[in-house]
């Protein structure tokens, strides 16, 4: 039965159209509003408060879809309530849209479930303070561009010029204001009275009004306006606000523009198109080749960082300098080698060692994750990149204190990062295999989904006004703001502590880096989902299209998009551990297998055709230095690097046999006399620790040593006639021979040769960042239940009717019972006689009062043992504690 039929079911209020819904309806509220939920509310009225508060109340605003936020926006320019009628006039004009009408019932669905709109359809209301929020006004435009109603805008004017306006618009005189503005409103509600208002202007009046129709509604005149603005303002068509300045009233307006309240009404999302198609499979190799690549680069870098990375930035953070270094080891640009670092940051296995000289380091992580299968290590990257609010994109810009925000520095969060990258991947996953998405129509869907600020809280269309003046003071400081960047996005504040820094297009450039970073990652190949990446995110099987099965015919060619999907459900961290395992195994058959070869040239190089295995290829990097990265990597061999494998510990005959196992060819012999050339001299010096020495049998190699200038720095002098001594340390002697060309091994106090092998340095166990959430966590359905349960046996106990307390000055409604000690425990007694239910008050050991009321079991020792409804279980209370008792009204 509707509200019409039975006007007395209609709600008065929220908390009672709250009241009136099932659990899956307060579910559905408690799950797009989880912020209403923490802490739980006590009741149903403490709900409906907390739905109206600004903060929620906004929070809600920003997550509604363009569509949705139009309707809310039309029923704040309503009348209050308004109808369902009123409502669609506003949304789909005098002739009607049957997109809108279409789409309407279901958008207004959502405003009710979300208890931002609530009553019948025949009395609809906006909560309050969205009403506020929305409403148009001079400090806040609303997008609708409308001004305020000829009440709101007369309210100012004397009552003889309001006289004046009613007759010159041909109505009868009133005998008092409100009738007169009442009488004027109504004029401008008809539509043939209005249109014949209108045919009786001249052409240059009607011109103003069309310039003013679509807002800013605000205009300037002088002290003389010219005749075209005078007849206007003689009859009411414009009012004046403030002195100099007029508006056009809202009824006007909408009568100008067919009842409409939006210029545009957007009620079907932009389809997001695809601009180009690949054969799947061509995508997977494609996105699996990016994978492994990116494994690879992640090794490199915390490779080049193993025996202690950069130092740690005062303020935190990597240095400029730093990130250059690092830049040009990985051969990549400054913003590519920014994310990398910050991905391994991400997955925990970057982290600073804390130490009072503070470096950043490879975690112990990092080994374990080193030792896991190629396919379970990228998909812990994707994880975590997939859930990290850390925002490479942004290094290198200024936040609002005008510092450069630096790679693993503070100020680079972004609460909506994971969100934005979920909802790309999602749109990605809607389009037909293989599909490659047109980047523009992404960004509008997403600008869709969700509407820049201009479009939710003001600054609709300018359009010129009455002399092309700047319009009201609220105008003027709008647009100020805007050209000079500073509206800020809600959810995103223009504040330090945010470092958002006003950019109304973040959700934009987010989307941009999303693309990006997951071609970079290897989750998209060509632009396109792979299969894996569509496994990491829980999507469902894409859909086929014959079109994707071959490439379009020219490089403008865009593909038509004919499949809609549901978007992948929000994953719950065990259900992201499941995807991710599917993840990995689909990539791993992907993946080239390792090998056990490379070959040998006689040019002094080594090709590896492919990935190397671990062993292989951390051997060679010691007795090689890499020349070349690519599909094939070549490694140089030098005197200095085959030195460097003799310092850890190889022998000449070890280095053969090395070689000889591993290469496919025979082992060049200009090889194989560098291996010998070196490894002859290697060792023929010893260092030690005096300050240090050499030592040498050859005693002409040490008067070689004397002789040369650049030794003239080491401080040397001879203690006999194979010894030298020296003032600097071992480390720096090492140093300075080989710079002269020399091959000396340093000993140890023993006289035995020092194994140089570098160790790996390790920060203590670190845990991964953890993301800045972007409001409170979805509840799960547990949680959900479990606060609908309380909030309903909260809510029977503050609605239970009850009866009056005799002699008690606190029985008042929504105050606590209060009797005495005696009455107190004669009560609770009688109720465990006739098992019967009461109210009572009771304060619990933090002083917290509430008002519960339970079914008394038992009372003794000091304890009543009494089932609760209002916490759905039997609880004991401490008798002294109980402030009062009450008998519930039949």
């Amino acid at each position: 039965m509707s509200t019409e039929e039975n006007p007395a079911a209609a709600p008065r209020s929220l908390a009672e159209a709250l009241r009136g819904r099932d659990d899956v309806s307060l579910a559905a509220l408690l799950r797009s509003r989880p912020d209403l939920i923490t802490p739980v509310p006590t009741d149903l009225t403490q709900l409906a408060t907390r739905a109206g508060t600004r903060a929620s109340v906004v929070r809600a605003l920003e997550r509604l879809d363009r569509f949705t936020l139009q309707t809310a926006q039309a029923l704040a320019i309503a009348s209050d309530p308004a109808t369902y009628d009123e409502l669609l006039g506003l949304m789909a004009g005098d002739d009607g849209d049957p997109a809108v009408s279409a789409a309407l019932p279901h958008t207004l669905g959502t405003l009710r479930e979300q208890a931002l709109v609530w009553g019948g359809d025949d009395r609809l209301r906006l909560v309050r303070t969205a009403r506020e929020l929305l409403a148009p006004s001079p400090q806040h435009p609303s997008p609708t561009g409308l001004g305020p109603t000829v009440r709101e805008a007369g309210a100012g004017i004397s009552p003889g010029r309001i006289q004046e306006i009613v007759a010159t618009a041909g109505l009868p005189s009133t005998h008092d204001s409100v009738s007169a503005l009442e009488a004027l409103t109504g004029l401008f509600n008809e539509p043939e009275r209005m249109s014949a208002l209108l045919d009786q202007a001249p052409s240059e009046s009607v011109e103003v009004l069309e310039r003013l129709v679509w807002g800013p509604p605000y205009g300037q005149v002088t002290a003389d306006p010219a005749p075209r603005l005078r007849w206007l303002l003689d009859r009411g068509l414009l009012l004046p606000t403030a002195p100099g300045t007029v508006v056009l009233p809202r009824e006007v307006a909408l009568r100008l523009r067919a009842g409409r309240a939006h210029r545009t009404t957007e009620p079907v999302p932009p389809p997001v198109e695809a601009a180009a198609a690949h054969r799947p499979q061509m995508v997977d190799a494609t996105a699996a080749g990016q994978a492994y690549t990116a494994l690879a680069t992640v090794e490199e870098l915390l490779k080049d960082w193993h025996e202690g990375g950069p130092a740690v930035l005062r303020a935190g953070g990597l240095s400029v300098r730093d990130l250059k270094r690092t830049a040009v080891a990985l051969d990549v640009p400054e913003p590519v080698a920014a994310f990398w670092v910050e991905l391994a940051y991400a997955a925990g296995l970057l982290a600073s060692d804390g130490e009072a000289d503070e470096r950043y380091a490879a975690t112990p992580a990092y080994d374990e994750w080193l030792e896991r299968p190629a396919g379970e290590r990228w998909a812990r990257l994707a994880t975590a990149w997939l859930a990290a609010t850390r925002t490479p994109g942004l290094v290198g810009e200024r936040d609002a204190k005008d510092r450069t925000l630096s790679a693993l520095g503070p100020g680079l969060d972004r609460s909506a990062a994971p969100e934005v990258r979920r909802r790309v991947l999602a749109l990605l996953a809607g389009l037909p295999e293989g599909a490659a998405p047109d980047t523009g129509s992404m960004l509008a869907r997403l600008r869709w989904e969700r509407p820049p600020r201009a479009d939710r809280t003001g600054g609709g269309t300018p359009s010129p006004y009455a002399r092309r003046t700047p319009a009201h003071p609220a105008e003027q400081a709008r647009g100020a703001a805007a050209r000079a960047g500073g509206i800020g996005v809600p959810g995103y504040p223009a504040d330090g502590a945010s470092g958002e820094g006003g950019d109304d297009d973040l959700r934009s450039r987010l989307a941009r880096w999303t693309l990006a970073e997951a071609e970079m990652l290897g989750v998209t190949g060509r632009g396109a989902l792979s299969s894996h990446g569509r496994a990491l995110i829980g999507a469902p099987p894409a859909p086929r299209h014959a079109d994707t099965q071959t490439e379009p015919t020219g490089p403008g060619d865009k593909l038509p998009v004919h499949h809609r999907q549901a978007p992948p459900p929000v994953l719950s961290p065990a259900g992201q551990a499941t995807a991710a395992a599917a993840a990995a195994r689909l990539l791993d058959p992907l993946l080239p297998e390792p090998l056990d070869h490379v070959l040998l040239q006689a040019d002094l190089t080594a090709v590896a055709p492919g990935p190397l295995e671990r062993p292989l290829a951390d051997m060679l990097g010691v007795l090689a230095d890499v020349e070349s990265k690519g599909g094939a990597t070549v490694y140089r061999f030098t005197p200095a690097s085959v030195r460097r494998a003799l310092d850890a510990g190889q022998s000449a005959a070890d280095l053969h046999a090395f070689l000889a196992a591993h290469s496919r060819t025979p082992v060049p012999q200009p090889l194989a006399y560098l291996v010998d050339d070196v490894a002859r001299r290697h060792g023929h010096l010893r260092v030690g620790a005096a300050s240090s020495y050499v030592r040498c049998d050859d005693d002409a190699v040490l008067n070689e040593i004397l002789a040369d200038k650049r030794a003239a720095g080491l401080g040397l002098r001879r203690l006999a006639p194979t010894v030298l001594a020296a003032r600097t340390d071992p480390a720096a002697l090492l140093e300075g021979l080989r710079a002269m060309g020399f091959a000396p091994a340093a000993e140890s106090a023993e006289g035995d040769v020092l194994i140089a092998r570098a160790d790996a340095y390790r920060t203590p166990p670190r845990t991964p960042p953890e993301p800045v959430p972007d409001g409170p966590p979805v509840p799960d359905d547990t949680l959900l239940a479990a606060a609908i349960r309380a909030v309903r046996a909260g809510d029977l106990a503050s609605t239970a009717p009850r009866k009056p307390v005799a002699g008690s000055a606190g029985a008042a409604p929504g105050e606590l019972p209060r009797t005495t000690a005696a009455d107190t425990l004669a009560g609770l007694q009688a109720a465990v006689l006739t098992n019967d239910a009461v109210w009572i008050g009771y304060l619990n050991a933090e002083g917290g009062a509430s008002q519960r009321v339970i079914a008394p079991i038992r009372v003794e020792g000091g304890f009543v043992t009494a089932y609760d409804h209002t916490a759905d279980e039997v609880r004991t209370y401490p008798l002294h504690r109980i402030t009062g008792v009450a008998e519930l009204a039949d």
